[in-house]
């Protein structure tokens, strides 16, 4: 039996100019991969801001085990262990690829617990100890993504929201933060991810959300709505 982790239930937000998401019902359950796929503007980033508390809704209820997400800010939803790895490059190019990774337990006063989590990290991630010393802007763009999902991992995550992680990266770098996003839903980790590559991301995962208009269009397991021909049509262009 799998519970439900994260749970929206008809909520509405946006901003000055008006509501982007509307009335949009989703549920994370626990150990899933949850891709969401749409055209640009289907309100995909809008729906992370929410979760994550960048954006207040202005109508609805948001809730994480059981508890309510609404009116809390981002530094207490990262509390609780909602952990948001954006689509920009989020990076400090001149410090070390290790600096950045400890960056990640920021919030984390424990000194014994930020030592034990970064020996985790390096035994997941080796090129953080290859690395350590290397300013992170030696990386490529998709070691530079991994480094991201290091960082992450310093706060033990109990859902993993990853914005468009494969943007910008050539096709070897998309295939390893695939693997490794599949990798990390294999050790248990809790992941939602929204994806321009809508066929790798659905391929991967466990559940597929298609928006469309601020709303919610189609929920099925990740495979089904790969294979609908009628989203294949309107959202999924050629072969990746």
């Amino acid at each position: 039996m799998t519970r439900t982790l994260l749970e929206l239930h008809g909520v509405t937000a946006g901003y000055g100019g008006g509501d982007v998401l509307h009335s949009v019902d989703l549920q994370i359950e626990e150990g899933s991969i949850t891709c969401v796929v749409g055209p640009n503007g289907a309100g995909k980033s809008t729906l992370l801001r929410v979760i994550s508390g960048l954006l207040r809704p202005r109508q609805g209820s948001i809730r994480f085990l059981g508890r309510s997400l609404l009116g809390l800010g981002p530094r207490a939803i990262l509390g609780l262990g909602i952990v948001q790895v954006p689509q920009e490059r989020s990076l400090f190019p001149t410090m070390s690829v290790l600096e950045n990774v400890r960056l990640g337990a920021y919030t984390i006063r424990d000194r014994g617990l930020i030592e034990r989590r970064l020996a985790a990290v390096r035994e997941r991630f080796p090129i953080v100890a290859e690395r350590a010393r290397e300013p992170v802007a030696s990386l490529s763009g998709g070691q530079q993504k991994l480094i991201e999902f290091a960082r992450a991992l310093m706060l033990d995550p109990r859902l993993m929201v990853l914005d468009e992680p494969s943007m910008g990266l050539d096709q070897r770098s998309r295939t390893i933060v695939f693997e490794t996003i599949g990798r990390l839903a294999g050790e248990g980790r809790t992941i939602l991810l929204v994806e321009q590559n809508a066929r790798s991301g659905l391929r991967l995962a466990t559940h597929g959300v298609v928006m469309e208009g601020g709303r919610i269009r189609l929920v099925g397991p990740g495979p089904e709505i790969l294979a609908n021909a009628e989203v294949a049509a309107l959202y999924l262009g050629r072969a990746s």
